[in-house]
């Protein structure tokens, strides 16, 4: 009852579009012990914002959602999107600069929070609508936006301490295209996969030792092929247990 309270309350939905679309400047004022509030004293694009919100939610026919399920229309609005990242990570590296000079990893977690504050603010987002998903956390599991905002954090911190031979301008287009190009790859072939995914179990496997997942059919066929799954192996540990009760209780 409670939960369906708070998702259906206007003030809790529009509070939870604030902290999305507004996560970054939250997240990073926490960090650098600055008002988290100070994204409000911005009027229009609170008003934007707020605007934006109510024509998705409450516009009559869903007209306004409708018109953006267009692709083309998509594309361009994720296109834009991905501009907007670039310069918050940036402006996030400067502005942690200003308080902590040449403190790299201080650049790097504002810069990150900057721009991917909407995915790792998000299991706050869900307890304003009344949604406890501790298995979405960002940590544990990282979303695509959020790795390649950390790369991206990482780049421009370099290239802000002058570690990274490219200048900014020139660095800023080369990751803002890789942004658009993956982004709208993505949206066209209709796939959920990282294009980090390789690289990912590479390193994983060479670093740490971790071994891919195998898919449904390639673990039933391991297992009917060699016997020695992990489900074999606990189920001929049951039965042996199993057995051992039917002896013991004929002796």
């Amino acid at each position: 009852g409670a939960v369906e309270v708070s998702v259906r309350s206007p003030v809790a939905c529009w509070f939870s579009a604030m902290l999305y679309c507004f996560g970054g400047s939250v997240l990073s004022s926490l960090m650098l012990a600055e008002p988290p509030v100070a994204f409000l004293a911005k009027g229009t694009n609170i008003l934007l914002a707020s605007t934006v919100w109510y024509l998705i939610f409450y516009c009559p026919q869903d007209i306004f959602y409708q018109c953006f399920a267009f692709l083309p229309l998509r594309l361009l609005v994720a296109g834009m999107k991905e501009v907007t990242r670039t310069w918050k990570i940036t402006a996030g590296i400067a502005h942690a600069d200003s308080h902590f000079k040449d403190a790299w990893l201080v650049m790097v977690a504002v810069g990150w929070a900057r721009g991917a504050g909407g995915g790792l603010i998000s299991n706050f987002e869900q307890l304003v609508r009344g949604v406890w998903k501790p298995e979405t956390n960002e940590l544990l599991k990282m979303s695509y936006p959020v790795k390649v905002t950390l790369i991206g954090a990482v780049l421009f911190t370099l290239q802000h301490s002058q570690y990274l031979p490219i200048a900014r301008h020139n660095l800023m287009f080369l990751y803002t295209v890789f942004l658009v190009v993956s982004k709208v790859t993505m949206m066209l072939t209709r796939s959920a996969t990282s294009p980090f995914a390789p690289f990912e179990a590479a390193l994983g496997h060479m670093f740490f030792g971790l071994q891919k997942t195998p898919s449904k059919v390639k673990g039933e066929g391991a297992a009917s092929s060699n016997g020695s799954s992990v489900c074999d192996q606990s189920s001929e540990q049951h039965c042996d247990g199993v057995k051992k009760r039917q002896t013991k209780k004929t002796e």
